[in-house]
């Protein structure tokens, strides 16, 4: 009777203990600590693994790299050189059928329901990962653990969650083993090159996704990364905010981080008379503003022209209105339609043909890397000349724009 009583005492305190575990939390309790517990993952591979392994942006502490390093093996299992590997990878074959999770070319739906296993199916390449895998961490916890035993951690964290919370502590593990898969994977590496607005016409369809990047770690802001990779900081518009580079900012002055790369700001200083070797570098470093300056010019004209054209034909003066949105982007990126149309939007606007003309020309300047730094100059130079020349004050004054780049 008494070895009965104790079978019983002892059953409902296994049931107790699947219901509660350890820390007999209530259910808001447990829904902040698994917030907290993604969250932290979040922050571990935008700073750890994205801004610091793959683009080198920032150096961390080796306890703060360590404690990333930790965290990654317990919640998600990914490998640092796998990971950098695949992600450099992305960025060198960009949209083309090399690129491990453009859904530019493999379909939005394969990269937002199997992003992961794209993922897992390029980590496997071992040629992926020695061409681009280097400078990743190689000591002995790295090979024996966090490399050779990449799973292990996940068990572990399968079990400690079950332990602190009970039976949810299954549904905990579910959430974390999901999480960078959604995000990461499916929302990133899918929607944020295929949906959102462009702050840059870079030469990829990367998106923003959110000007406020919290939930992601400040990936959201991904059009700004594929601008300027090598930052540390993602966000480049005042109503932006990028969470990660709020934890880069309370590390660095806390001594646990140091910032190495940061996008170029533009600065400015008296107009050289005359471009010279400065004002290439700089109008290169700055690409990317120029071509913002340049779509404002573009839009302008287009809004100012088909007010013209309206008072004649109401037809017309909406196609010119219309063609603002897309004659700002480079004209490779037009569509079929879009080029079908751009000769009656030329006809109906001088000024926008030139100023599209010119933009092109300009850009032309920083792809041509196979000429020498003297070419690039002469070019420079014959383009200011004839901006200058053209009587249209807004290429005029992108002109001035040029050459008052500090270097």
């Amino acid at each position: 009777m008494t070895g009965q009583l104790g079978d019983l005492i002892l059953f409902d305190a296994v049931l107790s203990f699947l219901d509660t575990g350890l820390l007999d939390f209530s259910g808001w309790q447990v829904a902040l600590y698994t917030l907290g517990a993604t969250h932290l993952t979040i922050a571990a591979v935008t700073i750890y693994l994205h801004r610091c392994q793959a683009h080198r942006a920032l150096d961390l502490h080796p306890i703060v790299s360590h404690v990333f390093r930790f965290w990654l093996w317990m919640s998600t299992g990914m490998v640092t050189r796998e990971w950098a590997a695949v992600h450099r990878k992305h960025h060198a074959r960009c949209e083309t059928p090399d690129d491990p999770h453009s859904p530019q070319t493999r379909g939005i739906k394969k990269v937002l329901l199997e992003g992961a296993e794209l993922y897992r199916t390029e980590a496997r390449n071992g040629e992926t990962v020695e061409k681009f895998g280097h400078g990743c961490p190689d000591d002995w916890v790295e090979r024996h653990f966090y490399t050779g035993r990449s799973t292990l951690g996940i068990y572990l964290t399968l079990i400690m969650n079950v332990m602190l919370f009970g039976v949810i502590g299954i549904t905990v593990f579910a959430i974390q083993m999901i999480w960078i898969p959604l995000t990461a994977a499916g929302v990133i590496n899918g929607i944020g090159h295929f949906w959102g607005y462009r702050n840059w016409d870079s030469p990829d369809a990367s998106r923003n996704v959110s000007p406020i990047g919290i939930l992601i770690g400040g990936e959201e802001l991904h059009n700004n990364h594929h601008a300027f990779a090598s930052s540390a900081k993602l966000s480049s518009k005042w109503y932006e905010f990028d969470i990660g580079w709020m934890y880069i900012r309370i590390l660095s002055m806390l001594g646990l981080a140091t910032v190495r790369r940061m996008a170029p700001k533009p600065k400015f200083a008296a107009a050289r008379p005359v471009a010279d070797f400065d004002t290439l570098q700089a109008v290169i470093a700055h690409r990317y503003d120029m071509m913002a300056a340049f779509a404002d010019s573009l839009r302008n004209a287009c809004v100012q022209d088909a007010r013209r054209l309206r008072q004649a034909s109401e037809a017309e003066g909406a196609k010119l209105a219309a063609a603002r949105h897309w004659l700002v982007v480079d004209a490779g990126k037009w569509t079929a339609d879009q080029k079908a149309r751009v000769g009656e939007v030329f006809a109906a606007s001088d000024s926008v043909r030139k100023l599209v003309e010119m933009r092109q020309e300009l850009a032309a300047i920083w792809e041509r890397s196979t000429l020498s730094r003297e070419q690039l100059l002469a070019q420079l130079q014959q383009w200011l000349a004839r901006a200058e020349a053209s009587g249209l004050r807004p290429l005029q004054d992108l002109a001035l724009r040029v050459r008052s780049y500090a270097a």
